[in-house]
């Protein structure tokens, strides 16, 4: 039996991508719904992993720059956490980016994510900070 997968999300995803961000973001975290959404969102490649019942229960997304990408966004449903949706997610951002010639990754990880994002290969750059009321570090690794 195989782990989860993700893909590129398409536009018929999105309704259920923003449903996912807000059941994560500002109803289990609080963070203020309107700073949830931004910009971002529309020139950002989002990716996402679904259940066995079709449903959306993780997502990321990837903002590509001149020579580097930063990963954000990235909500995985209560229900699934810890079963491999959330790698799946990573991985597929990965593999997006390095599609698009990026060599080194950035994330604002939150605290508590940490070691989900060291697994994954990334390591610590600076001390933690608060960002949305949420306490977070960033972190980056080599893609290639």
């Amino acid at each position: 039996m195989s782990g989860p997968t993700a893909a590129p999300a398409t536009a018929a995803d999105w309704p259920e991508l923003v449903a996912l961000r807000t059941r994560v973001f500002v109803e289990e975290q609080g963070v203020p719904a309107e700073i949830e959404q931004d910009a971002a969102d529309a020139t950002a490649v989002h990716v996402l992993s679904r259940d066995d019942a079709g449903r959306v229960v993780a997502t990321g997304r990837l903002l590509v720059g001149e020579s580097t990408a930063t990963i954000g966004r990235m909500a995985a449903d209560a229900g699934v956490r810890g079963r491999g949706h959330g790698a799946a997610v990573l991985e597929e951002l990965h593999r997006q980016a390095v599609l698009r010639g990026i060599r080194e990754i950035e994330l604002h990880a939150q605290v508590p994510a940490r070691r989900f994002y060291e697994r994954a290969g990334y390591t610590a750059v600076g001390a933690e900070y608060e960002e949305a009321g949420i306490m977070h570090i960033t972190m980056r690794r080599r893609l290639v």
